[in-house]
């Protein structure tokens, strides 16, 4: 009879979600290549290459939790890969919210315009002006960074570097 009564008293209470097993969390690998128009993550204590950076710009968020995530931004688009101006929201979207310690700019600081990270070069028609570089903007870039990160101006470095691979640690 106990039995009866309880039945009813059951059915009626909603059946507590089962736990589902947690879907593998991503894993970084300890080093990565990240070539132009690409982006890549490294582990805590990882590596990152960025080969042959003459024309272009590289960003590297440090993560504070450790760990890197690198954009290799291209003047000019290659083939199948990121624009300049795609290359930022894709970096975003990448570290996902993550708690940023810092970013670093490094590449042919005179070679850019900030205004490449908005609207790549490729994106100009015919008889439409490209805005050029006047100098090395630093500053410009900084804060053209910063913003397509949605990242507080004083996280960001800029650094004019010689033309070659970079490796950051």
């Amino acid at each position: 009879m106990v039995l009866a009564l309880a039945l009813p008293l059951l059915a009626a209470v909603p059946a507590q979600a089962q736990p589902h097993p947690a879907a593998p969390a991503y894993s970084a690998p300890a080093t990565a290549t990240v070539t132009e128009g690409q982006i890549r993550e490294v582990a805590r204590g990882g590596v990152l290459t960025y080969p042959s950076v003459t024309s272009c710009l590289t960003v590297t968020v440090r993560l504070r939790g450790g760990g890197l995530v690198g954009a290799h931004a291209s003047l000019f688009q290659v083939p199948g890969e990121l624009r300049s101006d795609e290359i930022l929201p894709a970096l975003r979207k990448a570290v996902a919210g993550r708690p940023v310690a810092a970013v670093e700019v490094r590449g042919a600081v005179g070679a850019w315009h900030p205004g490449y990270f908005t609207r790549a070069i490729e994106a100009y028609g015919d008889g439409e002006a490209i805005p050029q570089p006047q100098g090395r903007d630093f500053d410009g870039l900084a804060k053209a960074v910063a913003l397509g990160l949605k990242q507080p101006r004083a996280t960001v470095t800029v650094e004019d570097v010689p033309d070659g691979d970079q490796v950051v640690r």
